[in-house]
């Protein structure tokens, strides 16, 4: 599986220790350049900076061939959607909303924090209730709305399940 991801998801899983959660759930991530020098700036939190600095293995990062010019996006987003596309990827890792967008008309399959703190719930990786406790505690931004929403599917979901 080819997994392209932008920064935000790396930032906010390390920021929040389930960083490791990519590699449990795709094995191996790969990063553009741009993000890995997104990771390295000035106002990224420390944890971050240091994380990326000791990047485990399954951490690769490459540079896109022919980053699209007409994206009108961050540099580490324009760059994790081009090599999305140059390497056909099977899913890209993206927050931002616009990036989510635009990468979902090129065709490409989206997921986000949210959406990888859920698939690993759904795994027994994680408890969500916590982990969105945390993500609350740094500066995410999402609608409480949302994160009770995606709470009431999964504790549903467990419901349905054990009944059968």
């Amino acid at each position: 599986m080819i997994v392209i991801s932008d920064t935000s998801p790396l930032n906010y899983l390390v920021l929040i220790q389930e960083i490791d959660l990519l590699q449990k759930l795709f094995g191996k991530v790969i990063i553009p350049q741009a993000v890995f020098d997104e990771l390295h700036k000035n106002r990224t939190p420390a944890a971050v900076s240091a994380w990326i600095d000791s990047a485990s293995s399954w951490i690769e990062i490459r540079q896109a061939s022919n980053v699209d010019s007409t994206l009108t996006l961050g540099s580490g987003e324009c760059e994790a959607i081009s090599l999305a596309q140059e390497l056909n990827a099977d899913l890209i890792l993206l927050d931002d909303r616009k990036a989510r967008k635009i990468a979902i008309e090129r065709g490409l399959a989206v997921a986000g924090t949210l959406n990888i703190l859920e698939a690993a719930a759904k795994q027994g990786l994680v408890d969500l209730p916590t982990s969105f406790q945390a993500l609350q505690q740094t500066n995410f931004r999402v609608s409480d709305d949302l994160l009770q929403e995606i709470l009431k599917r999964n504790i549903t979901g467990q419901k349905n399940t054990s009944n059968n």
